[in-house]
């Protein structure tokens, strides 16, 4: 093994359902990190999976995954509500953790799950890449400049069509838009006006099992900014985030993964835009900063911080508080 395969990131993926296709490809493409091993709850699946991306190792259990010594990442790719049991599983064999978003069902779960990783001193962070992309700093400088005078208000949104999917549509799992593709327009606002918000006030409509499949939240903040946000998984949206200031507003296209940000003036002119860097996928991004970390021996990501996945969990809490809505395993004894 040569030097720089000896620095690669060595990388497990834990749940092999359509967001682990996306990081195995973007791994793919990636010189810092490679996908040395997968597992499933079958063998056959596993075997599948790893066929298809060229992986050396296949596990047909997520034991047998977590145990394997030669791993320095865990990513967790299952769904919401498995995300809990699933990292209290990389801790028996002290791994470090990457966790899809939404991290954890509830603000509980997250504050007990990071106690334990600062605990033994591993990284655990969730895989909210908006958090780690270039396009988080690129907003924040055209924020700063003024360009847009003081931002007051700002509006975002973020809708698929999701009914044929079962681990959306199903509350047993963790289901619905607002873990789902809610927790993007969330963060959006966070990031934009800060994590010190004031109020919020939600509402939704269910499916039939109960899920939430549309959603709006509005957000304030004590100096005045509020946030109206939209979410859903029956309904196509154009994804739009538009932050909106006394000298004009900022748009961003698609706020799940920014493709270009444009400034407009008092006139409604377009008066710059702001390219984007090109990119594998996006996924790379958090990747990269999970490999830093561990380098570094932190337990988080300065990119996504645990108080500040505490604190989306919290409001996402509230929100479910708000519509009276558990999920049934929230119900259950955790373990």
């Amino acid at each position: 093994m040569n030097d720089e395969e000896n620095n690669m990131l060595r990388i497990g993926i834990l749940g092999l359902g359509r967001i682990a296709h996306m990081m195995a490809r973007t791994v793919a493409g990636m010189k810092e990190a490679r996908i040395c091993a997968v597992g499933s709850r079958t063998y056959e699946k596993a075997r599948e999976f790893a066929g298809q991306y060229g992986i050396p190792k296949v596990y047909g259990s997520y034991e047998g995954l977590v145990s394997d010594g030669e791993l320095d990442l865990i990513y967790i790719a299952t769904p919401h509500s498995e995300h809990y049991n699933h990292i209290k599983l990389c801790f028996q064999y002290n791994k470090n953790i990457l966790c899809e978003k939404a991290f954890t069902l509830n603000a509980e779960q997250a504050r007990e799950v990071f106690r334990t990783a600062e605990e033994k001193g591993l990284l655990l962070t969730e895989a909210i890449w908006t958090r780690y992309m270039p396009s988080r700093e690129l907003i924040n400088e055209v924020l700063k400049s003024g360009i847009i005078g003081t931002p007051g208000s700002l509006t975002a949104n973020l809708g698929y069509v999701l009914d044929q999917v079962e681990r959306v549509m199903d509350p047993r799992l963790g289901g619905g838009a607002l873990l789902d593709v809610g927790v993007y327009p969330i963060n959006f606002a966070l990031m934009a006006f800060g994590e010190e918000y004031d109020t919020i006030i939600s509402k939704a409509s269910f499916n039939g099992l109960g899920a939430d499949v549309s959603n709006s939240i509005t957000m304030t903040w004590e100096d005045g900014k509020i946030a109206v946000l939209h979410s859903s998984a029956v309904a196509l949206t154009d994804r739009r985030g538009i932050i909106y200031g006394s000298r004009g507003y900022l748009e961003v296209e698609n706020i799940n993964n920014c493709e270009q940000i444009r400034i407009y003036g008092l006139d409604r002119k377009l008066i710059r835009s702001v390219p984007v860097p090109p990119q594998i996928t996006g996924y790379e991004y958090e990747v990269l900063a999970c490999k830093e970390a561990i380098e570094h021996h932190w337990t988080e990501c300065p990119q996504m911080p645990h108080r500040c996945s505490i604190g989306v969990m919290e409001i996402m809490d509230e929100i479910r508080r708000q519509w009276n809505y558990q999920y049934p395993c929230e119900k259950e004894p955790s373990d």
